[in-house]
């Protein structure tokens, strides 16, 4: 390689480098623009829960490359939480559009934003308009902890990274199917997102917001990390509930911030997962396993991995503080769930990097 070759290819790598370190302070945003020739995919999970839970849906928009020779493709999937039906619609790679800094997602005729979403989806049937009526709540972004995954997100060589976009937020409008209205008026949405290269190979996902004191929320996971030659078991627990002043307190419990698993236990009709923080705080979660449907997943060849995800799991979260009280006791029902891979491989793994 001549010297003008090398410095262009070093000058392409800062600018990578530097586009890469902005958008890792803005998770919300797309990060596919400055990710090379390697196999990528990006996804929003927009959840939409109606006032009285009769429609529950997640919509995920997003997009694959499949590196230099592979397929590309954008895609919006459709998962019913009622009825367990999904759909995997897919478009050209030219028919996605995504903004760096904030949430905005153009797929086909498919608009996502911090405004709200319109679908007109020809797989699904839907279409029609839902919009955010409050703010986005996201998890807090700091130079030293760059959203949910602390200072993972700034590591450069992660499989996959996360983000949490909105806790919850009010929600109103109406989709239509086969002609049949699915109203969310006064309902609550919730959003986060994931990218990289692909999906862990075992992992445990729930969610929720739905407590019955307005503004608890619960985001968990736990997930084989591949670091170097060997994995980890690494996780990101967030329970987001009211101050009595009104203020959010954001407890959470993660690899980054020395929390350990004290139990974690598997079977067809649970999950168990008791956590306790460095400072003694206690969390103690029970996932009761409800039938899904099924949704795409990435492997780093393309969107194929089949993944059964339910809106209709039920999470009772015990919060427990150091000096013994019980900060909540509560179970959140129309709650996400995923149970995916070699999970006796996740359950004996350790949980250090």
């Amino acid at each position: 390689m001549g010297l003008g070759a090398a410095l262009s290819t070093g000058a392409q790598s800062l600018t990578r480098a530097a586009h890469t370190l902005a958008a890792t302070r803005r998770p919300a945003g797309y990060h596919g623009d400055y990710q090379g020739d390697a196999g990528f995919f990006e996804g929003w999970y927009v959840k939409l829960i109606s006032a009285d839970r009769s429609a529950r849906l997640a919509v995920i928009p997003g997009i694959f490359k499949g590196g230099r020779g592979g397929h590309d493709e954008a895609f919006v999937q459709i998962l019913d939480g009622v009825t367990g039906e999904s759909w995997y619609e897919t478009f050209p790679a030219g028919a996605f559009h995504a903004d760096r800094r904030r949430f905005d997602v153009t797929v086909g005729p498919n608009r996502f934003s911090e405004r709200g979403i319109e679908l007109n989806l020809s797989g699904s049937g839907l279409r029609g308009e839902v919009r955010f009526t409050t703010p986005l709540d996201p998890w807090p972004v700091t130079l030293a902890s760059p959203g949910i995954m602390g200072p993972f997100g700034w590591v450069p060589v992660m499989e996959c990274y996360h983000g949490l976009v909105s806790f919850g937020h009010g929600l109103e409008g109406t989709l239509h199917r086969a002609d049949a209205p699915l109203t969310f008026d006064g309902g609550l949405g919730y959003l986060e997102k994931d990218w990289g290269r692909a999906f862990p190979q075992a992992y445990v996902w729930m969610q929720t917001n739905h407590f019955e004191t307005p503004g608890i929320s619960l985001s968990a996971s736990i997930a084989t990390i591949p670091w170097g030659r060997s994995s980890f078991r690494g996780f990101i627990v967030g329970v987001r509930r009211p101050h009595p002043d009104g203020t959010p307190v954001l407890h959470r419990f993660a690899t980054y911030t020395g929390a350990r698993s004290e139990r974690l236990e598997i079977d067809d009709a649970e999950v168990r997962w008791h956590l306790r923080s460095k400072d003694g705080a206690q969390l103690r979660l029970t996932a009761e396993r409800r039938r899904g449907g099924l949704l795409h997943a990435p492997i780093r060849t393309e969107m194929h991995r089949r993944v059964e995800e339910t809106l209709d799991a039920r999470v009772h979260v015990e919060l427990i503080a150091p000096d013994g009280r019980v900060v909540v006791d509560q179970t959140g029902e129309a709650a996400g769930l995923e149970v995916h891979g070699e999970l006796d491989e996740l359950l004996a793994l350790g949980e250090r990097a």
